[in-house]
């Protein structure tokens, strides 16, 4: 079993950046794709993918957050990114790694993002 830990998360102003962290319990070099999903209030039942990247390097990213996050992962580290600048209230969720690979799917516990002033 893998675990998945998010961290980075917090409450900032419009306009500014966080960086996201998810690191595995082990090796993700098997995870053939990794991503970022978030889960808005007051929608509960609807997980939007933000970001996406392969093992490969290739990315893509849900139009909203085009230009503004950048996901990256570190195979030596375990570790997945989303670098999110030019924060914008609607950015506020529950943010959430996932992780699939030959042995299933794996997601994390959540980190809150909030954007105010």
């Amino acid at each position: 079993q893998v675990q998945l830990v998010e961290s980075g998360g917090g409450l900032v102003q419009p306009g500014g950046s966080l960086r996201l962290s998810c690191t595995a319990s082990r090796s993700i070099s098997n995870f053939y794709l990794m991503g970022w999903h978030r889960q808005a209030p007051g929608k509960e039942r609807e997980r939007e993918l933000v970001a996406l990247i392969v093992n490969g390097g290739s990315t893509n990213y849900a139009d909203s957050v085009k230009g503004r996050f950048t996901i990256s992962r570190d195979n030596a580290k375990n570790t997945m990114y989303l670098q999110m600048n030019s924060l914008k209230p609607e950015d506020t969720a529950v943010y959430y790694c996932n992780a699939r690979g030959p042995a299933g799917e794996y997601w994390g516990q959540g980190t809150q993002v909030t954007i105010s002033s």
